[in-house]
């Protein structure tokens, strides 16, 4: 579905992406770990084109991303639910998940997806008319994830959804990525809690100063020692 092969990413003089080749197939999760600085997110957003690679190819079915206007790429089926959640603070819940479907044109769809979010997100339709930066760390997750929802998206890219969550937060925002999982979606993971990513995922790939050091199945990963000490606290 998703492959990545023998990218490259420079910031200037910086090299930050190494070769990176990786892929997700259809009705998979699939999980990026490692340390800060490991080149997770811009892996993400290269994939995007948020940002430019030097080298390499990353196509999505037969269609080549790097040469694809960025503002196109959402009408392939792919949405990205960004670090940090990036939603309109002041704007609506209801508006939020309203700009998620600038691409549906029948309004009646728009309204039955949005219903669709409400069921996976009671929360979000109780503060539906609530400014989306009035809500709490968690809610706004949930907001970010909604509004990518609304896009119909085929793969949905997740950069960091678990970051700034109590525990309790956590387990319920991975509870919701396995159910969509689940319902058909096929999922690329950015994750720093490598534990919580890998008990969900099918395979994974580790990134150490933007280099794959290690992909494999996640449940085996989950008992590799190197991985253990370096990401799980074992």
């Amino acid at each position: 579905m998703l492959k990545v092969k023998d990218l490259n990413v420079s910031y200037g003089a910086i090299h930050a992406i190494h070769n990176i080749s990786l892929e997700v197939n259809e009705g998979e999760i699939v999980s990026l770990i490692g340390a800060n600085g490991a080149g997770k997110t811009t892996t993400l957003h290269t994939i995007t084109g948020l940002k430019k690679a030097t080298s390499g190819s990353v196509t999505l079915g037969d269609v080549n991303l790097l040469t694809t206007d960025p503002a196109q790429i959402i009408n392939l089926g792919m949405a990205h639910v960004p670090e940090g959640r990036r939603i309109f603070s002041q704007m609506t819940v209801q508006e939020n998940l309203e700009m998620g479907a600038f691409i549906v044109k029948d309004k009646a769809q728009v309204a039955a997806d949005i219903e669709n979010v409400y069921s996976h997100f009671p929360r979000l339709k109780e503060r539906s008319r609530q400014a989306g930066g009035t809500l709490s760390g968690g809610e706004q997750q949930m907001l970010a994830i909604g509004r990518a929802m609304m896009s119909r998206p085929k793969i949905m890219l997740m950069d960091e959804p678990s970051m700034g969550l109590s525990p309790l937060l956590v387990k319920e925002i991975f509870h919701i990525i396995t159910e969509l999982n689940q319902s058909g979606m096929t999922i690329l993971l950015v994750e720093q809690n490598a534990k919580m990513a890998l008990s969900i995922a099918n395979r994974a790939y580790v990134l150490e100063t933007g280099r794959v050091a290690m992909s494999g199945n996640a449940a085996d990963m989950m008992e590799d020692d190197k991985v253990r000490k370096a990401y799980l606290g074992m």
